[in-house]
């Protein structure tokens, strides 16, 4: 699943996936019907990519991805309009195994869940994450990186001065 460039903003519903920078701030396209462009700037809002975003766990950090591969293998997804908060938990409880109770609320498990529908119709949905770069490093182990080839410098242009100025010039003094 490549969540790379899906990102939440805080303050706006849905998702949007990342275009492009201006000098403004992040281009965004939502992913619903519309495709609205906006333009987000990072002084007034809180942008947060999917890839990134973990939830509280009793172990240690859940992170969404796995969350998501759980709620794609599970067959009885919860309409989150109608279902309560107890039957939204216990299904928690199944694709989010060792959440933190006390710190996930019943508005992230639908938040969540609304996300998982907006994408699971998307091509990126079943494409494999791409992998990270490790720090330092540009390109794989197996690449060979060629050495660039001494380039030869033609001789440069022979620097010629300006022809000198023959006539000089002379005021002209009213009487």
């Amino acid at each position: 699943m490549n969540l790379r460039a899906l990102v939440s903003v805080s303050g706006k519903p849905g998702l949007f996936k990342l275009i492009g920078q201006n000098k403004a701030g992040f281009i965004l396209e939502s992913l619903d019907d519309q495709k609205t462009k906006t333009v987000v700037n990072m002084s007034t809002s809180k942008m947060a990519s999917l890839e990134d975003i973990t939830v509280f766990g009793e172990d240690g950090d859940l992170k969404l991805v796995n969350i998501f591969e759980n709620i794609k293998a599970s067959t009885d997804i919860p309409d989150t309009k109608t279902a309560n908060g107890d039957s939204l938990r216990n299904y928690f409880r199944e694709v989010a195994p060792n959440h933190d109770e006390e710190r996930v609320y019943v508005s992230d498990m639908k938040k969540i869940i609304n996300w998982f529908s907006i994408i699971k119709e998307l091509p990126l949905f079943n494409e494999d994450a791409p992998e990270p770069l490790a720090e330092g490093s540009v390109m794989g182990d197996n690449v060979a990186i060629k050495k660039p080839e001494h380039i030869q410098m033609l001789d440069k242009p022979k620097v010629t001065n300006a022809p000198a100025k023959s006539a000089t010039r002379v005021s002209q003094k009213s009487k």
